[in-house]
């Protein structure tokens, strides 16, 4: 079998961004596309459905193997800065390095695997074999188990007493499971990965109470343990997939550690790093005020270099992100490929679904914004900082979001980056593609258009430009454009669902229409 590595941002029939800057100077938004190093978190595929007859090929082809042996996981991100571009490029070049680093830090596990083992610690059971299936001793001194002198590396290694603990790191576990038919090495590693990932919670929640304060006195962010002072997963939340080794996982749902509570970390972690490195950054005041024509050399303008004159970034940037990963090596994109869709979303860009039976968007995503109710009960301790402008929109300490990295000056009032995380599984070809756009189209388009005009394109490349050059000519704000369109297995069927894509063509063209009128705005 031959696996052919195909540039993602080449392939245009599967992947397509488009960005414009608008009538604004500068375009501040930015995206991002690849594949991220972490452990595969898609559910895994029944037997019926893994199991093939010898010999036979479906032509799904192959796709390439992550670091970790787990199938590829895409990374999708779009980021719309504001007060200027550093935060949404900080964004672009870090964001995925701060999830890889989290999902290493929390010893996060593949949803694939039968069991919680690792190759790094491998702790025999009571009769001395190894996961691996060979007997070998342990080394008591690793794992700081006090044992007897008495005591052999032949014998069950229990300790001085049936109840004396034994240690890893922090945590300590009784040796009373092995009496009560529990797995001790998938316990031991449980619990010690248990007491990790709450120790890194807990700390990352103290940093953000002694750095900012304020809101974050009494921050709660959701998927953290309770025991580290998070609000645990939400009730509802399917889990089940996500641990191998217990069959009381809802009832252990607190304590697991998956892949959302790796992005939350991580999303929490880079905007704090952010902020505080603009607040220590040093501000030159001297070269910020000279004269805008000395740099003139003999009457030519001359650009100074980037150092010189520079102000402290005060600006921002809104995120969304959507990590596709699959549970065979089939991609995602074929019609037969089943798989498993995360959207992270912080701030007023949207990621957008078109179901293949009916042809509707389906947003993944709601608008941070100080009018939506969900925003309104988390902040309603800081109501009094909530104004409203002269065109009746609410806005928060001078911003339209209510979450954004960045922003150093509102962070105390609540315009945090804990990001609304929402997971959704894709059967075969059960959605034709998927959309993340900027408010600069989100503003302009509603959802069901953007979808239908991604439909009449030939390739997601070209339905990406095509959604950007209408939302830029219709657009009465003028704001930076961009639209991010990723192929999904429904896509051959994406104008055979509900009326296709002629539901909104008439609006289409009459906006369009009275886009190109010039007396449309007359005063």
């Amino acid at each position: 079998m031959t696996v052919v590595r195909i540039p993602l941002r080449s392939a245009k029939h599967h992947f397509g961004v488009s960005l414009a800057r608008g009538t604004r100077p500068y375009n501040e938004d930015a995206y991002q596309a690849g594949v991220i190093e972490v452990p595969a978190f898609a559910k895994k595929a029944p037997i019926s459905l893994t199991r093939s007859q010898r010999g036979t090929y479906d032509g799904s082809g192959t796709s390439a193997d992550g670091a970790s042996g787990d199938p590829q996981v895409f990374y999708f991100g779009v980021f719309d800065g504001h007060g200027g571009s550093e935060c949404s490029a900080f964004l672009r070049e870090r964001l995925h390095e701060y999830i890889e680093c989290s999902a290493k830090k929390f010893d996060l596990r593949s949803s694939l695997k039968k069991s919680y083992t690792t190759p790094d610690l491998e702790v025999p059971s009571p009769d001395g074999m190894v996961p691996g299936g060979s007997r070998a001793a342990i080394d008591l001194s690793k794992i700081g188990t006090d044992s007897s002198p008495s005591t052999s590396k032949d014998k069950d290694i229990t300790g001085p007493s049936k109840n004396t603990p034994g240690p890893i790191g922090d945590i300590r576990v009784s040796t009373e499971n092995a009496h009560q038919g529990l797995r001790p090495d998938a316990t031991l590693l449980f619990e010690a990965v248990k007491s990790k990932a709450v120790d890194l919670q807990r700390d990352l929640i103290s940093r953000w109470k002694e750095t900012v304060g304020g809101y974050f006195r009494r921050f709660k962010p959701v998927f953290f343990s309770p025991s580290s002072g998070g609000r645990g997963y939400p009730s509802g939340y399917d889990i089940a997939h996500q641990t191998r080794h217990s069959s009381s996982a809802r009832d252990l749902k607190d304590d697991i550690v998956g892949i959302e509570t790796v992005v939350m970390h991580a999303f929490l972690q880079a905007d704090l790093d952010f902020v505080t490195a603009q607040v220590e950054e040093q501000e030159d005041n001297v070269r910020a005020e000279r004269a805008l024509n000395e740099h003139e050399i003999l009457g030519e303008p001359h650009k100074p270099s980037a150092s010189e004159g520079k102000r402290k970034f005060k600006g921002g940037s809104t995120c969304s992100i959507a990590m596709i990963s699959t549970p065979t090596p089939s991609p995602f994109w074929h019609p037969a490929s089943t798989s498993t869709l995360l959207a992270c979303h912080v701030g007023d860009t949207r990621i957008l679904l078109c179901s293949t039976a009916t042809g509707v968007a389906i947003p993944l995503t709601t608008n941070h914004h100080p009018s939506s109710p969900g925003e309104g009960n988390r902040l309603r301790r800081y109501a009094a900082t909530f104004v409203t402008d002269s065109f009746g929109e609410e806005r928060m300490s001078g911003l339209a979001n209510t979450r954004a990295f960045g922003d150093k000056q509102s962070k105390r009032f609540g315009v945090s980056a804990e990001p609304e995380i929402r997971r959704v599984e894709l059967g075969p070809a059960e959605y034709s593609f998927v959309v993340l756009v900027s408010d600069g189209v989100s503003g302009t388009l509603n959802d069901q258009e953007i979808v239908d005009i991604v439909k009449e394109a030939k390739t997601p490349d070209e339905g990406a430009k095509d959604v950007v050059s209408f939302a830029t000519e219709v657009s009465r704000e003028g704001d930076n454009a961009m639209c991010l369109v990723v192929r999904l297995g429904g896509w051959e069927r994406r104008e055979e669902g509900g009326v296709g894509a002629v539901g909104t063509r008439e609006v289409r063209e009459w906006r369009r229409q009275e886009a190109t009128d010039p007396r449309r705005r007359r005063t």
